[in-house]
């Protein structure tokens, strides 16, 4: 229908004349009440984001000369946060002259993912960043069930 005839039946309805689908070929119009149309608009966009879930991240830090008693500790915060649905990030931060052996923080975290393989999957595998190690471990949903 041509645009002059539409506005004239919403101007006549008391009435918007909204474009809804501007791609469409013909472009999709519709007679509604646009400050209606907006408020249901946000109120849908309202209610995907309660919908949505968060996902936190928790965050463990250790160094290359923790011993292993501790680690013991922080490893049962991470199962507790993982249980939880919570993802984890390990890591291990280098002081003075430890950089030059990066092999001993990456068999910790290397342990750590083995003591944690049966509620964890390692989501990035550990890498360098500065002075700083890092590995993320996410909760595995197929073995939590």
């Amino acid at each position: 229908m041509p645009i002059e005839e539409a506005r004239k039946i919403a101007r006549d309805a008391d009435l918007d004349l909204v474009e809804v689908a501007p791609n469409a070929n013909p472009p999709v119009c519709r007679v509604m009440d646009f400050s209606k149309f907006i408020y249901e608009k946000k109120k849908k966009e309202r209610e995907a984001r309660k919908s949505q879930t968060k996902i936190e991240i928790k965050e463990i830090r250790l160094r290359p000369k923790t011993t292993a008693h501790h680690r013991s500790f922080k490893v049962r915060d991470a199962r507790r946060w993982l249980n939880e649905g919570k993802k984890v990030k390990v890591r291990i931060r280098f002081r003075g002259r430890e950089i030059h052996y990066p092999e001993i923080a990456l068999e910790d975290l290397k342990e750590i993912a083995e003591e944690l393989s049966d509620v964890a999957v390692i989501e990035q595998p550990p890498s360098m960043e500065g002075r700083t190690m890092l590995m993320v471990l996410a909760p595995d949903k197929v073995k939590k069930k």
